[in-house]
């Protein structure tokens, strides 16, 4: 479900203001025991060999570039992304057996160009990720090689892909090897799990990762940028069938928001709900004033609230729907900006996508009279629109934090509702 619009004084907690908060225990802890640093040089000297002869340089390059710009691929629920993450598992397992990886000394940034102590074990650190070749060289100065590794480091952690070494990064690199493989190892029976009959069409919600999946015939032929639940209301996980379209929705504010968002508004600004477009209606269907309501008191969430369409409306000009005991589904939303934030952990359970006409598009294509050309027709009249699907799509929304890709890439996410059991390291990667 969305949340009151503009957004209430309440923000979930920024990446940097949390790790801040939370990567503390973990820096202080260190990341390797008595005998590590000799440990370490074994690794990077395996990596060496190991690399030279699968020319790991080349086929990584292409694979962070399927990252950073993705097309139509495979799936995140697969049977090949299984088999892929435990075999993730064993390499991740090698690694803790010979000590895991260096810390990172964090310091304030470090780019290309710089020279500093700190760029010494960052590259331990990526080279024993697999993130910069093995022969690439131990000296403290920050060069392109480096960049290139930091890049892709970023993109498998889903932080913002710039190459330079910020907090994020800094907290991202020193999470233990132990913390990470137990995550794969979490992940691949999860992936198991989920990897069964899902359909020969269905869209997929990643809610750790924020993104959307269209998936058709064991291809991902559509990838989304979306914003899930915040910490304290998390999106659910599901799995039901998309049944219907709503172009220009109206929007009825869930209890739970009028409890915790609308009535505080309200007593601090009395002109909120005009200011809004949001109508009062009684249990009658008779329309109210908000001065005929006691802000006061509790007596707001016996009456519904119904935000006209348009341009506030805080569900945006489209609404996919399905049957959910949570009462959450899939929409657009005004505010567009929210999309560019590495944690797209912002709304009140349901899941607001980038680009949602593309994946309407691609949902209404076996409905006669829907073609994109007619969907943004619909929109574009702001008359209020339902359309049922011809056949409805499965949809399901999960809950992975780490897989990993034929090609070798492995990825991680934060674990944002703390579902992985990683104990003290849980909060560190909320980011």
């Amino acid at each position: 479900m969305s949340k009151i619009p503009p957004r209430p004084t309440y923000r979930p907690i920024s990446r940097r203001r949390f790790l801040h908060r939370t990567a503390g225990g973990l820096l202080a802890g260190g990341l390797l025991g008595s005998g590590a640093r000799a440990a370490e040089d074994s690794i990077l000297q395996g990596l060496i060999e190991q690399n030279q002869n699968r020319g790991f340089g080349t086929e990584f390059d292409s694979a962070s570039r399927t990252i950073h710009m993705p097309r139509p691929s495979l799936p995140t629920l697969s049977a090949a992304t299984a088999d892929s993450t435990q075999a993730a598992v064993g390499r991740y397992e090698t690694i803790l057996a010979s000590g895991g990886w260096p810390q990172v000394p964090p310091t304030d940034r470090l780019r290309v160009g710089n020279r500093h102590p700190s760029v010494v074990p960052l590259r331990k650190r990526l080279i024993i990720g697999g993130d910069l070749e093995a022969n690439a060289g131990s000296t403290d100065i920050f060069d392109s090689y480096v960049e290139a590794a930091v890049r892709r480091f970023q993109a498998r952690h889903g932080i913002t892909v710039d190459g330079i070494v910020r907090k994020e990064t800094f907290d991202r690199l020193n999470i233990p090897c132990a913390v990470r493989l137990s995550q794969l190892k979490t992940n691949v029976a999860r992936l198991r799990q989920l990897s069964g009959n899902l359909g020969a069409r269905y869209v997929m919600v990643n809610i750790p990762a924020a993104q959307v999946e269209a998936v058709e015939d064991g291809v991902a032929v559509g990838r989304y940028v979306a914003i899930v639940g915040r910490i304290d209301r998390p999106s659910p996980e599901v799995n039901s069938k998309i049944v219907e379209i709503n172009f220009n929705p109206y929007w009825t504010v869930p209890v739970s928001l009028v409890r915790r968002d609308l009535i505080p508004l309200m007593q601090k600004d009395p002109t909120y709900l005009a200011s809004e477009h949001i109508h009062i209606y009684n249990p009658h269907g008779e329309e109210l004033t908000p001065a005929q309501i006691n802000w006061y008191s509790n007596d707001a969430v016996n009456y519904r609230f119904r935000q006209d369409p348009g341009a506030l409306n805080s569900l945006g000009v489209v609404r996919i729907n399905f049957p959910s005991k949570d009462g959450v589904y899939m929409h657009d939303t005004p505010e567009k900006a929210l999309f560019a934030d590495d944690m797209r952990f912002d709304s009140s359970g349901c899941v607001r996508v980038q680009n949602v006409r593309e994946l309407v598009a691609w949902l209404l294509r076996d409905t006669p009279g829907w073609s994109r050309e007619q969907i943004d027709a619909a929109i574009k009249s702001g008359d209020r629109t339902d359309v049922r699907l011809t056949k409805p799509v499965p949809v399901h929304w999960v809950y992975i934090t780490a897989w990993a890709t034929p090609d070798g890439v492995v990825q991680f996410r934060d674990d944002i509702y703390n579902r992985d059991g990683l104990g003290p390291y849980a909060a560190t990667s909320k980011g």
